[in-house]
């Protein structure tokens, strides 16, 4: 391989880093703006703008330049990231996340609505 293979791949690589953290910002922005944002139509508004501001560095071309903008967007993001964010209840760290567990396995009549269903079935339909 060549030196201007290898500086191409390395070039290409960078690139194709630095599009990937900008993607991930933007999204986790805009996830974030979720948060701030009381109704529907505001978040309309906020990420409009938000994407503007994203749209206005999309011509830069220098490595370096990009690296600098991208560490300064993290930094942005972490400033103003909302201190209580919403989370889906059902998600993991919601508040009806394992509420109702699954029982644990093994003799179901600690559970006293299958004892009783089992006591009203017929005895041929149960199982045992």
């Amino acid at each position: 391989m060549s030196v201007a293979a290898a500086t191409a791949a390395g070039y290409l690589g960078r690139r194709a880093a630095q599009k990937e953290r900008v993607r991930i910002l933007y999204r986790r922005a805009l996830k974030d703006t979720l948060n701030w944002a009381v109704h529907r139509h505001l978040f309309y508004e906020d990420a409009d703008l938000l994407r503007a501001r994203f749209e206005t560095s999309k011509h830069v071309e220098d490595p370096d330049t990009i690296d600098r903008m991208i560490a300064d967007g993290e930094a942005q993001y972490n400033k103003w990231r909302h201190p209580d964010p919403y989370i889906v209840p059902w998600a993991p760290g919601g508040s009806k996340f394992t509420r109702n567990p699954t029982p644990p396995e093994g003799d179901s009549n600690w559970i006293p609505v299958m004892a009783r269903m089992e006591r009203e079935l017929p005895r041929s339909e149960t199982t045992d």
